[in-house]
């Protein structure tokens, strides 16, 4: 009896954990839809800015800072973007996995590492292991919006326009306190994870700044790439007030801004449906594990059944033989 009752109790449980999982599974599915449809609503924005960008580019010789590889430059920024909560499967492991190649490929050009991460379980992480983090945000991962990101996003393109020459306040975040001064960096890098379709997430590495440039338009990443084209192909048909290195030179950083922006979407897509093949998973193998905890438990209800009729039946047989049965 002890046997089945411990059973009966195991089942119990996994059933209780089964509704977890299967509320989680729904919930993570009704956000991948969401979060699909802000990936979507933010491309024709994107594709405008880039247009326009190209032209931009194409009008002008400035020299800015976004565009170029800076001369001596050896700081080099990577920003980690993991989630604020777990039961995601493999989703953070391969971010991390992707920020440990990243950070030897840049050590072993002779850059100096520094990371800053977003989300709650990447702190976590470091700061387990005992890794500085230069700066940190959370609370956005699955749910990203344009103000609740411009922190962030506007302290990774002022550090960057200080270099690692200079600093930058610090305003808001785990590390340090605010207006604290930070040192800039050369290079920054961005690791997160692509979404490609509900079964298929993966993480990568993106040079954001300096614009790395491309060479077919077909290739654009809306990432963060700008066509550098030769001399003389692509010929800009527009008129431009101000000037166009003016414009250019106000429209850069936003356009960095924006490219980062659509990598925490799409980070959030891929959060979400990750956690939803994960919760899927745990419900099927609990429905599989009750399966054979109800197999197991009727083998022993019923082999505890016969133990009690093969006992009553030889009673009955014992009393029989001794006739106290009349």
């Amino acid at each position: 009896m002890a046997n089945l009752r411990e059973l009966r109790s195991r089942i119990k449980s996994v059933n209780s954990t089964k509704k977890i999982t299967k509320a989680q599974e729904l919930i993570a599915t009704s956000r991948i839809t969401k979060a699909q449809g802000r990936v979507e609503a933010s491309q024709p924005y994107a594709h405008e800015i880039h247009d326009v960008i190209e032209r931009l580019a194409s009008a002008t010789q400035l020299d800015h800072p976004m565009l170029r590889e800076r001369e001596g430059g050896n700081r080099a920024a990577i920003l980690v973007v993991s989630s604020d909560r777990g039961m995601c499967g493999g989703y953070n492991y391969n971010v991390f996995k992707k920020t440990v190649e990243l950070r030897n490929m840049l050590e072993d050009k002779g850059y100096d590492v520094v990371l800053y991460v977003a989300g709650q379980k990447g702190v976590g992480y470091y700061r387990f292991r005992g890794e500085p983090v230069a700066g940190s945000w959370t609370g956005f991962s699955q749910d990203p919006g344009w103000k609740a990101t411009h922190q962030m996003r506007r302290h990774l393109i002022e550090a960057f326009e200080a270099g690692s020459a200079g600093t930058v306040k610090w305003r808001e975040g785990v590390n340090g306190e605010e207006g604290q001064p930070v040192q800039g960096f050369d290079q920054l890098h961005v690791v997160y994870s692509e979404f490609e379709s509900m079964l298929s997430q993966t993480a990568r590495a993106h040079q954001l700044l300096p614009i790395e440039p491309i060479v077919e338009i077909d290739e654009i990443d809306t990432g963060g790439d700008l066509l550098d084209q030769p001399d003389g192909e692509l010929q800009s048909d527009y008129e431009f007030e101000p000037d166009a290195d003016k414009l250019l030179e106000a429209l850069l950083p936003q356009y960095v801004s924006r490219g980062l922006f659509a990598m925490l979407l799409e980070a959030a897509a891929s959060e979400s449906a990750s956690r939803r093949n994960a919760m899927k998973s745990a419900t099927d193998n609990a429905t599989e594990l009750v399966k054979d905890l109800s197999r197991v438990a009727n083998q022993a209800r019923q082999a505890q059944i016969t133990q009690e009729i093969t006992e009553i039946v030889g009673g009955a047989g014992a009393l029989a033989e001794s006739g106290e049965s009349d």
